[in-house]
Protein backbone atom coordinates (compact mmCIF):
# COMPACT_ATOMS: atom_id res chain seq x y z
CA UNK A 1 0.00 0.00 0.00
CA UNK A 2 1.01 3.48 -1.17
CA UNK A 3 1.50 6.23 1.54
CA UNK A 4 0.43 9.65 1.08
CA UNK A 5 3.98 10.86 1.04
CA UNK A 6 4.52 8.61 -1.92
CA UNK A 7 1.58 9.18 -3.42
CA UNK A 8 1.90 12.59 -4.08
CA UNK A 9 5.69 11.82 -5.02
CA UNK A 10 3.63 9.37 -7.85
CA UNK A 11 1.07 12.03 -8.85
CA UNK A 12 4.58 14.98 -9.20
CA UNK A 13 6.27 12.58 -11.17
CA UNK A 14 3.56 11.12 -12.95
CA UNK A 15 0.73 13.43 -14.18
CA UNK A 16 -1.25 11.11 -15.95
CA UNK A 17 -2.38 9.39 -12.81
CA UNK A 18 -3.67 13.06 -11.38
CA UNK A 19 -7.30 12.27 -12.92
CA UNK A 20 -7.58 9.05 -12.48
CA UNK A 21 -11.28 7.68 -11.46
CA UNK A 22 -12.22 7.33 -8.00
CA UNK A 23 -12.01 3.36 -8.09
CA UNK A 24 -8.34 3.01 -9.94
CA UNK A 25 -7.02 5.39 -7.58
CA UNK A 26 -8.28 3.05 -4.97
CA UNK A 27 -6.79 0.66 -6.65
CA UNK A 28 -3.42 1.91 -7.20
CA UNK A 29 -2.62 2.99 -3.78
CA UNK A 30 -4.08 -0.31 -1.83
CA UNK A 31 -2.49 -2.72 -3.98
CA UNK A 32 0.99 -0.46 -5.21
CA UNK A 33 4.07 -1.29 -3.14
CA UNK A 34 6.75 0.86 -2.98
CA UNK A 35 10.22 0.02 -2.62
CA UNK A 36 14.31 1.10 -2.06
CA UNK A 37 16.94 0.03 -4.07
CA UNK A 38 20.40 0.85 -3.73
CA UNK A 39 22.84 1.26 -6.46
CA UNK A 40 24.19 -1.75 -8.43
CA UNK A 41 21.26 -3.73 -7.34
CA UNK A 42 19.51 -5.65 -9.98
CA UNK A 43 15.70 -5.14 -10.46
CA UNK A 44 15.17 -7.68 -13.02
CA UNK A 45 17.10 -10.37 -15.03
CA UNK A 46 16.92 -12.07 -18.25
CA UNK A 47 14.72 -14.87 -18.36
CA UNK A 48 12.83 -13.58 -15.13
CA UNK A 49 8.88 -13.15 -14.92
CA UNK A 50 7.33 -9.74 -14.29
CA UNK A 51 6.49 -9.46 -11.40
CA UNK A 52 5.01 -5.61 -11.90
CA UNK A 53 5.45 -2.75 -13.16
CA UNK A 54 8.03 0.13 -11.72
CA UNK A 55 7.53 3.63 -11.45
CA UNK A 56 10.61 5.42 -10.44
CA UNK A 57 10.27 8.41 -7.77
CA UNK A 58 13.88 8.94 -7.78
CA UNK A 59 16.80 7.57 -9.26
CA UNK A 60 18.03 5.72 -12.16
CA UNK A 61 18.11 2.38 -13.67
CA UNK A 62 20.39 1.16 -16.36
CA UNK A 63 18.67 -1.57 -18.75
CA UNK A 64 21.41 -3.41 -20.44
CA UNK A 65 22.01 -6.65 -22.51
CA UNK A 66 24.77 -9.27 -20.91
CA UNK A 67 26.92 -10.98 -23.60
CA UNK A 68 28.03 -14.48 -22.65
CA UNK A 69 31.69 -12.66 -22.24
CA UNK A 70 30.46 -10.83 -19.89
CA UNK A 71 29.99 -7.59 -21.84
CA UNK A 72 27.31 -5.45 -21.61
CA UNK A 73 25.64 -2.96 -24.17
CA UNK A 74 23.65 -0.31 -22.79
CA UNK A 75 19.65 -0.62 -23.97
CA UNK A 76 18.37 2.68 -22.32
CA UNK A 77 18.30 4.60 -19.14
CA UNK A 78 14.82 5.08 -16.96
CA UNK A 79 14.21 7.97 -14.76
CA UNK A 80 11.57 9.53 -12.96
CA UNK A 81 8.57 9.82 -15.07
CA UNK A 82 9.77 7.36 -18.04
CA UNK A 83 8.86 3.92 -18.17
CA UNK A 84 10.66 0.41 -19.08
CA UNK A 85 9.23 -0.56 -22.51
CA UNK A 86 10.78 -4.27 -21.53
CA UNK A 87 8.48 -4.43 -18.84
CA UNK A 88 5.87 -3.33 -20.32
CA UNK A 89 6.29 -5.64 -23.27
CA UNK A 90 6.74 -8.59 -20.44
CA UNK A 91 3.27 -7.55 -18.85
CA UNK A 92 1.13 -6.89 -22.03
CA UNK A 93 2.45 -10.19 -24.08
CA UNK A 94 3.11 -12.33 -20.46
CA UNK A 95 6.60 -12.78 -21.68
CA UNK A 96 9.55 -13.12 -19.60
CA UNK A 97 12.74 -10.08 -19.46
CA UNK A 98 15.40 -10.88 -22.45
CA UNK A 99 17.70 -7.69 -20.67
CA UNK A 100 18.78 -7.38 -17.31
CA UNK A 101 17.92 -3.70 -15.32
CA UNK A 102 20.68 -2.43 -12.83
CA UNK A 103 20.19 0.37 -10.38
CA UNK A 104 22.78 2.97 -11.82
CA UNK A 105 21.83 5.40 -8.84
CA UNK A 106 19.74 4.70 -5.12
CA UNK A 107 16.10 4.50 -6.09
CA UNK A 108 12.87 4.37 -4.90
CA UNK A 109 9.86 3.41 -6.50
CA UNK A 110 6.12 2.18 -6.32
CA UNK A 111 5.89 -1.05 -8.24
CA UNK A 112 2.18 -1.79 -9.83
CA UNK A 113 1.13 -5.25 -9.27
CA UNK A 114 0.16 -6.79 -12.82
CA UNK A 115 -3.37 -7.11 -11.93
CA UNK A 116 -3.43 -3.46 -11.55
CA UNK A 117 -1.42 -2.72 -14.45
CA UNK A 118 -4.04 -4.17 -16.84
CA UNK A 119 -6.75 -2.82 -15.11
CA UNK A 120 -4.94 1.03 -15.64
CA UNK A 121 -4.49 0.12 -19.17
CA UNK A 122 -8.01 -1.24 -20.17
CA UNK A 123 -9.72 1.30 -17.71
CA UNK A 124 -7.78 4.50 -17.85
CA UNK A 125 -7.20 5.60 -21.90
CA UNK A 126 -4.83 8.92 -21.15
CA UNK A 127 -2.38 6.01 -19.19
CA UNK A 128 -2.70 3.07 -21.64
CA UNK A 129 -1.84 6.37 -24.13
CA UNK A 130 1.13 7.31 -22.34
CA UNK A 131 2.36 4.04 -21.81
CA UNK A 132 1.95 3.77 -25.58
CA UNK A 133 3.82 7.28 -26.59
CA UNK A 134 6.57 6.49 -24.19
CA UNK A 135 6.92 2.62 -25.71
CA UNK A 136 7.40 4.38 -29.19
CA UNK A 137 9.82 7.00 -27.94
CA UNK A 138 11.71 4.19 -26.68
CA UNK A 139 11.56 2.16 -29.75
CA UNK A 140 12.83 4.75 -31.75
CA UNK A 141 15.48 5.09 -29.80
CA UNK A 142 16.47 1.56 -30.04
CA UNK A 143 16.54 1.82 -33.38
CA UNK A 144 19.21 4.67 -33.23
CA UNK A 145 21.08 2.29 -31.00
CA UNK A 146 20.79 -0.64 -33.54
CA UNK A 147 21.67 1.86 -36.57
CA UNK A 148 24.85 2.90 -34.71
CA UNK A 149 25.93 -0.84 -33.66
CA UNK A 150 25.45 -1.77 -36.70
CA UNK A 151 26.82 0.68 -39.25
CA UNK A 152 28.79 2.90 -37.00
CA UNK A 153 32.43 2.40 -35.70
CA UNK A 154 33.67 2.52 -32.07
CA UNK A 155 35.69 5.67 -32.67
CA UNK A 156 32.94 7.50 -34.28
CA UNK A 157 30.15 6.11 -31.57
CA UNK A 158 32.68 7.22 -28.39
CA UNK A 159 32.69 10.31 -30.25
CA UNK A 160 29.26 11.01 -30.62
CA UNK A 161 28.71 10.15 -26.83
CA UNK A 162 31.43 12.93 -25.97
CA UNK A 163 29.89 15.90 -27.50
CA UNK A 164 25.99 14.27 -26.40
CA UNK A 165 27.46 15.15 -22.65
CA UNK A 166 28.01 18.02 -20.70
CA UNK A 167 31.62 19.09 -20.32
CA UNK A 168 33.88 17.72 -18.84
CA UNK A 169 32.50 15.02 -17.99
CA UNK A 170 33.39 12.77 -14.71
CA UNK A 171 32.94 9.04 -15.58
CA UNK A 172 35.45 6.26 -16.23
CA UNK A 173 36.86 4.50 -18.97
CA UNK A 174 34.91 1.38 -17.87
CA UNK A 175 31.85 3.14 -17.42
CA UNK A 176 32.24 4.40 -21.15
CA UNK A 177 32.75 0.94 -22.42
CA UNK A 178 29.90 -0.71 -20.36
CA UNK A 179 28.02 2.01 -22.19
CA UNK A 180 29.29 1.24 -25.60
CA UNK A 181 29.12 -2.44 -25.44
CA UNK A 182 33.04 -2.54 -25.68
CA UNK A 183 36.08 -3.42 -23.25
CA UNK A 184 37.94 -1.01 -21.36
CA UNK A 185 40.99 -1.28 -22.89
CA UNK A 186 39.70 -0.45 -26.59
CA UNK A 187 37.87 2.43 -24.96
CA UNK A 188 41.38 3.92 -23.52
CA UNK A 189 43.00 3.29 -26.37
CA UNK A 190 40.78 5.30 -28.70
CA UNK A 191 40.63 8.41 -25.54
CA UNK A 192 44.37 8.72 -25.95
CA UNK A 193 44.12 8.76 -29.70
CA UNK A 194 41.40 11.91 -29.53
CA UNK A 195 43.40 13.16 -27.23
CA UNK A 196 47.01 13.22 -29.07
CA UNK A 197 44.65 15.01 -31.53
CA UNK A 198 44.05 17.59 -29.08
CA UNK A 199 40.31 16.75 -29.21
CA UNK A 200 40.17 16.26 -25.70
CA UNK A 201 41.87 16.74 -21.90
CA UNK A 202 42.07 13.75 -19.84
CA UNK A 203 42.25 13.50 -16.36
CA UNK A 204 41.07 11.79 -13.38
CA UNK A 205 37.54 10.16 -13.65
CA UNK A 206 37.05 13.49 -16.21
CA UNK A 207 37.19 14.29 -19.82
CA UNK A 208 37.06 17.38 -21.32
CA UNK A 209 36.29 18.48 -25.02
CA UNK A 210 38.28 20.59 -26.21
CA UNK A 211 37.27 20.34 -30.50
CA UNK A 212 33.96 19.52 -30.88
CA UNK A 213 33.79 20.63 -34.48
CA UNK A 214 36.73 17.81 -34.61
CA UNK A 215 34.71 14.77 -32.75
CA UNK A 216 31.59 16.05 -34.77
CA UNK A 217 33.47 15.01 -38.22
CA UNK A 218 34.53 11.82 -37.41
CA UNK A 219 31.14 11.04 -36.79
CA UNK A 220 29.53 11.81 -39.75
CA UNK A 221 32.69 10.75 -41.84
Amino acid sequence: MLTQDALQRLLAAYPVFSNLPAALRDELVGHAASAHLERGAIVFDEDQACQGFPLLLSGSVRVIKVAPSGRELLLYTVSPGESCILTTSCLLGETRYHARGLVAEDVEMAILPPPVFRSLTDGHPPFRNYIFGLFSDRMTDLMQLVSAVAFQKLDQRLAALLVSRASPMHTTHQALADELGSVREIISRLLRQFADQGWIKLGREQIEVLDVKALNRLVQS
